[in-house]
């Protein structure tokens, strides 16, 4: 099998509901803090030192994944630019992502990024900071503009934990909080959150120890599922079920319809993407197994055991909270239907 990287949208109040959608308290209504001169934060991001002497007001972000969590953290106001959308902007932060300037359709270049004079970029991909991106984090310290990286892509791979889970997201929340100085938003962003992991772990012994298969897209007709190295695994276990593909050591990696033929997993997640590439959204691919003689005969398929996710919640992000959420409602579900 052939391992495949997938970038960003698998490569992004925020009072959070087990079914809901994490939200800011008021993105759009509620200004930021004041920043206040005198305040400062130092930190090491993917080994890299980084200071404000400020909290920024003119932060530029690289992707999607980035751009929410500022968003969620009420910082509209403060983003002079961003880029690279792989999938539709979650409505909770749709009017707030309205007024921020899009700086490209993909990364922009150096150039496009320091006609903004920005004094703080923030990426959760390192490709962003590649030469044809925006060029190195320290090229952009020597200028004076702090990179933040988050911690589940570092350049430096060995820097990247093994395991991807919600303390990583939940530390990168309480790094940008520090950061933009608004402490008390980021810790109100992870109780929410922490509240839902544990209404997950409550309801994880009644998900009837399914196992799941994660279908993120069928490039070329050959599906590419989640292995055991990404966040869809993390999901999975939390949720109470067990990930079919387990023994690939790939976060996302290319199989075959046979080989999910022979395992039958109880449940399929489909990704959903927006990008309008045929093939790419949840309904899309739900008629597609629906119409081929070999997956329609798949359990999932046959009794309906199919749960759209969209493909930014999993990634690692303020999102992937409501992926969790809405596995383990799906999972319940189907768990009291075969009781």
């Amino acid at each position: 099998m052939r391992t495949i990287l997938i970038p960003t949208a698998m490569a992004l109040a925020v009072a959070v509901a087990v079914a809901g959608c994490a939200a800011p308290a008021d993105p759009a209504a509620a200004p930021s803090d004041a920043p206040d001169a005198t305040d400062g934060a130092t930190l090491t991001s993917c080994g890299l030192d980084l200071t404000v002497t400020a909290p920024p007001e003119r932060a530029v972000t690289l992707e999607q994944g980035a751009t929410e969590l500022l968003l969620a953290l009420g910082l509209g106001d403060r983003m002079a630019g961003t880029a690279y959308l792989t999938d539709a902007v979650a409505p909770a932060y749709a009017e707030a992502y309205a007024a921020v300037p899009v700086l490209a359709d993909q990364y922009p270049t150096a150039e496009q990024l320091r006609e903004t004079a920005p004094d703080f970029v923030y990426s959760m991909r390192a490709s962003a900071f590649a030469a044809d991106g925006v060029g190195a984090r320290a090229e952009l310290t020597d200028l004076g503009v702090p990179a933040y990286l988050s911690a589940n892509d570092c350049e430096d791979h060995a820097l990247v934990a093994d395991e991807v889970g919600f303390e990583q997201i939940f530390a990168e929340v309480t790094d940008l909080a520090t950061l933009f100085g608004v402490e008390d938003r980021g810790a109100e962003l992870v109780a929410d959150q922490r509240a839902v992991l544990d209404e997950v772990a409550a309801a994880a012994p009644d998900a009837g120890g399914l196992d799941v298969a994660w279908i993120y897209s069928t490039i070329n007709g050959a599906p590419i599922v989640a292995g055991s190295a990404g966040l869809p695994q993390t999901l999975t276990e939390l949720a109470g079920a067990s990930n079919a593909f387990d023994d690939l050591d790939a976060q996302w990696a290319e199989t075959s319809w046979d080989a999910i033929a022979q395992r039958d997993p109880d449940v399929l997640v489909l990704a959903d993407l927006s990008r309008g590439l045929a093939g790419d959204s949840a309904a899309d691919k739900t008629a597609q197994l629906r119409a081929d003689a070999v997956t329609a005969q798949l359990s999932a398929v046959r009794d309906d055991r199919l749960v759209a996710i969209p493909a930014t919640e999993m990634d690692p992000s303020v999102r992937s909270i409501d992926a969790l959420a809405t596995l383990s409602g799906a999972l319940v579900g189907f768990a009291g239907v075969d009781r």
